[in-house]
């Protein structure tokens, strides 16, 4: 039987309460890339896993069938890193992991950074990087070149997951979190084995760890921040951390506090984004220098994925050493204070500007 015959019987088990394995969370999400489920059959399978609450081997199906439907770069670095959140947490802060791109760039660490427009903020990844003039393309090859030449790459979901478009009028109709929100991170179009993940919701950590873990990725870190207005997926100077490790098949719990990284903590609004403009405006101050919790927040999440991308190891005796941590956030510093950082985003500019250019000539 095909996925698409399969789902009816699937939904049917789902709305009873049944918990799907990941074979035939694979075979329902592959019919719904496949767009042969219809939207009141969709819209019933995902709200009946809300309502009764995911479960790990559902992600794991669910990401394997997102990958089978997905264009993939071709010949990404081995060490090639994504840093990217589930969004999700409704802080609405400024772009801290597209800040962070940037400044692991300007220290040669190849960073694919997958990305999207704003969901729970005014101003999400891609939304920014257009407002830079580095406007979302459907072009592996160039983004393969940018990577392998300058370290960075920044990967729009739609134009790597197509098939998405068939769920996308369902999702926006319901409102509310699915599955599919944590799909986007774990299903990198340059199949990346290093990845820093944000997570809305610290319950999710492990088990995106571990799917990752399955699926064969080596160096995760799943990051949910506590601050004054509630969760976030990333770590921030408004409160501690939750974080689950992924090294080398082993997988362990760790917990970061802002006080490990000798700057004066601040609540989340000292870090609240606006619109594309102004956000861009905020990371290109950044990258000039300009200090404050925009700053320190960029370092601390730099510090991490520096971490994960093998440049400075952080973790000791099974826990985060503060020294180690903060001559991480030093290297960070060093990428925006040199200029590099800022070399990055003119490259990246630069390339975008040159190609079409050469498309427009080639019209």
């Amino acid at each position: 039987m095909t996925a698409a015959a399969d789902f009816p019987a699937i939904l049917r088990r789902v709305a009873d309460g049944a918990t799907l394995t990941a074979g035939d969370a694979e075979k329902a999400f592959s019919a719904i890339m496949a767009g042969d489920v219809e939207p009141a059959q969709l819209a019933a399978f995902l709200t009946a896993l809300k309502m009764r609450g995911e479960a790990a081997d559902e992600l794991t199906g669910a990401v394997q069938a997102v990958r089978r439907y997905m264009t993939v770069l071709p010949d990404v670095p081995v060490d090639t890193l994504d840093v990217c959140g589930t969004g999700g947490d409704g802080l609405g802060t400024l772009n801290v992991s597209t800040a962070v791109a940037f400044v692991l760039a300007g220290l040669g660490v190849p960073v694919a950074k997958h990305g999207n427009r704003a969901l729970s903020s005014r101003s999400g990844a891609t939304d920014v990087l257009e407002t830079l003039g580095i406007p979302p393309i459907d072009d592996p090859a160039f983004q393969s070149t940018q990577l392998r030449k300058n370290h960075l790459a920044f990967l729009a979901a739609p134009f790597h997951h197509p098939a998405m478009r068939h769920a996308a009028p369902v999702r926006k109709a319901l409102g509310f979190r699915t599955l599919f929100n944590l799909l986007g991170p774990l299903c990198n179009p340059a199949e990346v084995k290093r990845q820093l993940i944000g997570v809305f919701d610290a319950l999710w950590c492990e088990p995106v760890v571990r799917t990752l873990d399955s699926l064969g990725s080596t160096h995760v870190w799943a990051v949910h921040g506590t601050t004054d207005e509630g969760g976030s997926d990333e770590l921030t100077l408004a409160g501690p951390a939750e974080i689950v490790s992924l090294e080398n098949g082993t997988i362990s719990r760790l917990t970061f506090d802002p006080d490990m990284a000798g700057i004066a903590s601040a609540p989340i609004s000292a870090i609240r984004g606006g619109d594309s403009d102004a956000n861009a405006r905020a990371l290109t101050a950044l990258l000039d220098g300009e200090r404050g919790p925009y700053r320190d927040t960029v370092l601390l999440n730099a510090a991490a994925a520096l971490h994960v991308a093998g440049r400075g190891n952080v973790v000791h005796s099974g826990t985060i050493d503060a020294q180690a941590f903060r001559n991480n956030m030093a290297m960070a510093a060093r990428s925006i204070d040199d200029g590099h950082a800022r070399t990055a985003l003119t490259r990246a500019r630069n390339a975008m500007a040159s190609l079409t250019e050469t498309n427009a000539g080639l019209s």
